[in-house]
């Protein structure tokens, strides 16, 4: 199984880029490991918490999007930046058993688990003696 990241369709850039400020997002880094039963698949999410997270699969098209949130000690004199939306898209192979899909995010990690579909897992045939 490989992963193959998604470049931005121009029908989500025209979107992206409806309003200034919100036509700006981070693509999050990540890292991909494949092991016996599917991918494990780690994206840094600094400042996003499980409520402002969106993970969803459509059309074969795994979509990670997400909010961070901080808060300020006191009142603003100025502000010189602003945290970035993330947004990155996988596209699955057709041996992802895409309704089996599991997400958990600690501490700004997100971890996705995508198990591989049993029709694609290597199986031992057994030789009878007769």
């Amino acid at each position: 199984m490989a992963e193959t990241t998604v470049p931005v369709r121009e029908e989500h850039a025209r979107e992206l880029t409806a309003t200034r400020e919100d036509s700006r997002y981070l693509t999050p880094p990540v890292d991909i490991y494949e092991t016996e039963d599917g991918l494990t698949v780690v994206a840094d999410l600094p400042g996003v918490d499980k409520s402002s997270v969106s993970i969803r699969v459509e059309n074969g098209i795994l979509t990670i999007e997400g909010k961070p949130s901080y808060e300020t000690r006191g009142s603003a004199i100025a502000e010189e930046f602003g945290l970035l939306k993330f947004f990155r898209q996988f596209e699955l192979a057709d041996e992802v058993d895409q309704d089996r899909i599991q997400a958990e995010a600690k501490n700004g990690v997100l971890t996705l688990r995508l198990p591989k579909a049993e029709k694609a897992k290597p199986r031992r045939i057994e030789v009878k003696v007769e």
